[in-house]
């Protein structure tokens, strides 16, 4: 009787004290809702491995909330990054015998959180181990466990559990399955594999999707096989599968970012006389591809035109012109559009302001250059004191 009544009395203390963590302030208890975003404003500025791990503890996260998954993501990040596996470890297990997560929904998320930490052994394990607690793996958690192949940069063990999973567990593949395994060798360079993913798939009877073509096409762009992308197309052709604006615009960024921007507008011009509507992304790589090498004038008239067409510029499409229009010496236009951006919310970052403030200050503009710090210390006044030094050397 002692005992329960210590037992029961030690329960008590603690979660008074993980209550404590969430809500010092509060004598009332937090809804889950509340533990949740109060786990996730603690987790963005805490750097204590073992305040993470109590944070997550107080706040009994669970993986069917999304705020939670967030949570779970950015203490694991923080753990990885302070090398606290061992605390990683035991936090992951502790929660596996929970009762209420001993379901393949959180044992999927723990492999790929285990992933996201570079324990693809303890992912491995916990998928082999699923029928200790009563779980049977299938397509989902075999999905997972090579999603976090993935995210460990593991690529030769996706092949790896990709040929011997499925026939070990009698899983049988999906599409998610064969996209995540197209992904992996796209992104390890060794696109070329994927024909043989295709074929399979035809096999199976497993049509292709866009994100399985956007892959592959991204991935030959990558590795600059030209032919392997003319190869691709046909086989869309094939399979009656028409480019939409998504796999444009992949073709598009990818071409942008090997600084073969005339090819992509060559593309674009396509898409419009197809009668296709290019969206804000489509505008956005082209603006960026553009201005990186050096043709600000181009991205100037691509921002124009985006919107003579009513499409509607995002933030990375302002940031990227303010910057480049900024290296380039061009600051009458990126304080216009500065302005813009601005009074939408959208302010770029310090080092691209700041840019922008000694060009304004260089061409004579010293009042333009005053009153945009002036601005930015209004929208920002915690970080006011960043300006400081460079607002007492403006001239007088």
């Amino acid at each position: 009787m002692a005992s329960l009544s210590r037992l029961r009395l030690s329960s008590l203390i603690n979660r008074r004290y993980f209550s404590s963590i969430l809500s010092p302030d509060s004598s009332t208890p937090l809804t889950s809702k509340q533990k949740s975003r109060a786990a996730l404003s603690l987790l963005k500025s805490e750097k204590n491995p073992e305040k993470i791990l109590d944070i997550c503890r107080a706040a009994s996260l669970h993986p069917d909330y999304h705020l939670d998954r967030i949570a779970f993501s950015i203490a694991i990040s923080k753990l990885t990054e302070s090398k606290s596996f061992s605390g990683i470890r035991s936090f992951l297990e502790e929660l596996k015998t929970r009762p209420d997560l001993q379901n393949e929904r959180f044992l999927s998320h723990a492999i790929v959180l285990y992933g996201q930490s570079g324990m693809l052994d303890h992912s491995i394990r916990t998928f082999q181990q699923m029928g200790d607690v009563g779980v049977t793996p299938s397509t989902k958690s075999l999905n997972a466990l090579l999603f976090a192949c993935i995210v460990a940069k593991k690529y030769d063990e996706v092949n790896r559990i990709f040929l011997e999973f499925p026939k070990t567990y009698n899983i049988k593949p999906n599409l998610d399955t064969y996209n995540t395994v197209i992904k992996a060798f796209c992104e390890s360079g060794s696109s070329s594999s994927v024909y043989s993913i295709l074929a399979e798939m035809e096999r199976k009877g497993c049509k292709p999707n866009g994100t399985s073509f956007g892959t592959v096409l991204a991935g030959f762009y990558k590795e600059e096989k030209y032919v392997d992308v003319g190869k691709v197309l046909e086989i869309m052709e094939k399979q009656n599968f028409h480019q939409g604006v998504s796999i444009y615009n992949i073709r598009i960024k990818s071409l942008c970012k090997l600084k073969r921007s005339s090819e992509a507008r060559s593309l674009f011009e396509g898409m419009l006389s197809r009668g296709m509507k290019p969206n804000s992304n489509t505008y956005y790589h082209l603006i960026y591809g553009f201005c990186k090498e050096g043709d600000l004038e181009e991205g100037k008239r691509l921002f124009s035109d985006m919107q003579k067409r009513g499409c509607v510029p995002d933030s990375d499409c302002y940031f990227t012109l303010i910057y480049y229009l900024s290296e380039g010496g061009d600051f009458d236009t990126a304080l216009r559009i500065c302005k813009d951006s601005m009074s939408k919310g959208w302010v770029p970052n310090f080092s691209t302001m700041k840019t922008l403030v000694n060009g304004l200050v260089s061409s004579s503009k010293v009042d333009e250059a005053r009153e945009l710090i002036g601005q930015i210390k209004e929208k920002f006044p915690k970080n006011a004191d960043m300006w400081k030094e460079i607002e007492e050397g403006l001239p007088q």
